[in-house]
């Protein structure tokens, strides 16, 4: 099992729930349909990598960055960054037809985190900053979510059950784009302004 470090302890994620299209932005630059309720898919714990790919089986793949959050006993317990990895092109063909996105979304390699810190009390100022070879790429944070983190995990809990390290994806803000092998990614958690957790990774090819 692949585990994450939460609060200096190393966890073992049995899942790792994603939310998708929950920032307008976002929804508009893919050309998608505000959905009248939560989207919700599930990446398996073998999803989980450190190791940042730019394409797998040649296929290429895309970044959305997201605020990632950690469930204790039911609740929101930590907080970090998370890289939700995509086969873009996958994942037009299997919705045109209808399928599920598991082969584009549940991939080996297709979750990436930083380290999860304990939650602040006042979670509304929470956002994210991802910069790709020092220039920001994506920002975005609670404000504009349309499901907030409470809302979600309150959805969450109708049809499935949260084990303690569970990982809940929140979606992600506008400026999504391709993975270039060499590329330097620095993914940050900020709270009014301030940085509570960062990562970074260098994308490599798979090949």
């Amino acid at each position: 099992m692949n585990t994450i470090n939460v609060n200096g302890n190393t966890v073992q994620p049995s899942k790792i729930l994603c939310v998708g299209r929950n920032y307008r932005a976002h929804i508009e630059e893919l050309g998608n349909e505000i959905p009248d309720s939560m989207v919700v898919f599930n990446k398996p714990n073998s999803a989980i990598s450190g190791t940042l790919y730019s394409d797998i089986n040649n296929q290429p793949l895309h970044y959305e960055s997201e605020l990632a959050f950690t469930v204790k006993e039911g609740k929101l317990d930590a907080v970090g960054f998370g890289l939700d990895l995509t086969k873009r092109a996958l994942q037009s063909t299997l919705k045109a037809k209808g399928l599920p996105w598991e082969r584009a979304k549940a991939f080996d390699g297709a979750a990436l985190f930083s380290a999860f810190v304990t939650l602040p009390k006042d979670i509304e100022g929470l956002s994210l900053q991802l910069n790709v070879d020092g220039e920001q790429r994506q920002a975005g944070g609670i404000s504009l979510m349309i499901y907030t983190p409470v809302q979600i995990i309150r959805e969450l809990e109708t049809f499935t059950t949260l084990e303690d390290g569970d990982i809940i994806m929140t979606g992600t803000p506008a400026g999504v784009g391709e993975i270039k092998a060499g590329q330097d990614f620095e993914g940050k958690v900020l709270l009014a302004g301030k940085t509570l957790v960062s990562a970074t990774w260098i994308a490599v090819t798979s090949a």
